[in-house]
């Protein structure tokens, strides 16, 4: 079963905003970790778009793993900091989690 359009573009849009969030971290602090982070977990999401937009395998997988990822590194940050940059990235985490989860689960119906 072809994903939706709506998993795709979720995943090309939130490749878009935690790359630039990345490169936006980096540009306010130099922070290495910021720049390296968005642009890693940004280019899993373009992955998982580039997948799912060619109707391969694994783009929901690549798309839960990004969210993952990101999740599993702003969500403590959050509960902790409470500041709105982790929070900020919290909420995408969760937003890729269910779009993600709920086209994995589809798939697998």
């Amino acid at each position: 079963m072809p994903s939706s359009d709506f998993t795709k573009n979720s995943a090309g849009v939130l490749s878009l905003l935690t790359s630039t969030g990345g490169v936006i971290g980096y540009a306010r602090t130099r922070s290495v970790p910021s720049i390296a982070a968005g642009l890693s977990v940004g280019a899993l999401y373009l992955l998982s778009f580039l997948r799912l937009r060619d109707q391969q395998p694994y783009g929901e997988e690549l798309g839960l793993l990004a969210s993952t990822v990101l999740g599993g590194a702003s969500v403590p940050r959050a509960i902790r900091l409470r500041k709105p940059v982790p929070i900020a990235l919290s909420v995408l985490a969760t937003y890729g989690l269910a779009v993600f989860g709920m086209a994995y689960r589809d798939k697998k119906l």
